[in-house]
């Protein structure tokens, strides 16, 4: 491995960008504690904020060291339909049509599960979400089960632990809640069609052993913390939809669009401008669009590409010299600190690998997935949509990381066991 000064940078700058996800509970007290710097130290602890602003110096950097035309060619080469798309799903998936169907079939779901109320919403959010994600996509079930969670459990008087373990154990079971299809996942979809993988593929080798962990996984957290959860005054929804029928099938077209031409920017950015028009033309159906948490999701997205592209030199060589065990452990530790999108990505370009490195990558990047914000792509829109309700506005980093621990070790079990 020689790399380049460019290389050098990029990595030292990632990793700059990583220490300072753990520092923006610190950031965040100062701000409190130090007034006059407000704004500063706010800008400093907003997490979606990191990634885009040294991702920033590094494009100053790579004027300075190569040219104006060389960094932009190089921002010009990189791929931002992500972080677009991620902006887009969001807002769609959080409008008041979209989240009025969905709060309803929670509830309704609910009252088949035979135990008290509050623990039986509480038990279908963290499952029905999750795997519902893998048909319409990871970022529009995280949203939509970030603001369920924030609507009827944060905002009540819970304990802090409650919280790190509901945001621990939904972000995993995200994470691997998208792999019953070939799409839905980032880390899978990056692979998919390279590799050849359909949807019977991913169903019999990934999805039923996911659909097992995200089911012990929210049946522990909801044992664990039942006598908080059972005491819990859990909002009725409407047994009537109260936003006219055609409305809702109107937005359900504009999501399902979306997830459908989710490669094609012009496209789904269309839709979404079309949407815009419709949320203006019925605003006594709207609640308030989530844009700005959107946009920082998207802007945090997008550093994390910046700055992830130049970590090729020395995550691809890492990854073929281990085997399948290492590979999968290797995997679920690398994904804590690289988006696991990219690091199926960079696997997938080395060539002659069997079956098993495959699996092991795959596997060991979705159970990671919930062990820091930057590990998966929709963990930043849970993070945005919840963090007010924590202490000071801010989320430990060190908090999650634990509380994701033992849904990650279970994760771990299915995939390595079953």
């Amino acid at each position: 491995m020689t790399p380049t000064p460019i290389e050098i940078a990029g990595t030292v700058l990632f990793a700059v960008a990583v220490a300072h996800t753990f520092m923006t509970k610190y950031f965040e007290h100062l701000a409190r504690v130090q007034p006059a710097h407000a704004g500063v130290w706010h800008l400093l602890g907003e997490i979606e904020v990191v990634f885009g602003f040294w991702a920033f110096v590094f494009i100053l950097f790579f004027v300075f060291h190569s040219g104006t035309g060389s960094a932009t060619k190089y921002l010009e080469g990189l791929n931002y339909t992500e972080p677009l798309f991620v902006f887009v799903i969001m807002v769609i998936a959080a409008s008041r049509p979209i989240l009025d169907l969905t709060e309803l079939a929670v509830f309704r779901l609910a009252r088949f599960v035979p135990i008290p109320r509050s623990l039986a919403f509480y038990f279908v959010v963290m499952t029905f979400t999750p795997i519902l994600g893998s048909f319409i996509t990871e970022p529009a079930a995280m949203t939509m089960a970030a603001l369920l969670l924030r609507d009827h459990v944060f905002s009540k008087k819970i304990s802090t632990r409650l919280k790190y373990v509901t945001l621990g154990a939904l972000f995993v079971n995200v994470s691997i809640g998208g792999t019953l299809t070939p799409y839905a996942a980032p880390p899978v979809l990056m692979v998919a069609g390279t590799w050849g993988w359909d949807f019977w593929f991913m169903f019999g080798t990934f999805g039923w052993k996911a659909a097992l962990a995200v089911l012990v996984n929210a049946s522990l957290a909801t044992w664990l913390f039942r006598a908080e959860i059972r005491r819990l005054t859990v909002d009725k929804a409407s047994s009537n939809l109260e936003t006219p029928i055609p409305l809702i099938i109107l937005h359900l077209v504009f999501l399902t669009g979306v997830v459908v031409f989710a490669h094609h920017p012009p496209v789904f950015f269309g839709l979404f401008l079309f949407f815009l028009g419709i949320t203006y033309a019925y605003p006594r159906y709207q609640s308030p669009l989530i844009l700005r948490e959107g946009l920082l999701v998207a802007f945090f997205l997008a550093g994390l590409v910046t700055l992830g592209t130049q970590q090729r030199w020395w995550l691809q060589e890492t990854l073929v010299g281990m085997d399948s065990t290492v590979l999968f452990f290797g995997s679920v530790a690398l994904t804590a600190i690289i988006d696991n999108a990219a690091l199926t990505y960079l696997g997938s370009l080395v060539e002659g690998v069997g079956e098993a490195f495959k699996y092991a990558l795959v596997a060991g990047a979705v159970t990671g997935g919930g062990l820091t914000v930057i590990a998966n792509a929709p963990n930043p829109a849970g993070f945005a949509i919840l963090r007010k309700n924590f202490d000071e506005g801010a989320i430990s980093p060190v908090g999650l990381f634990v509380a994701a621990l033992p849904p990650t070790i279970v994760a771990v079990l299915a995939f390595q066991l079953l």
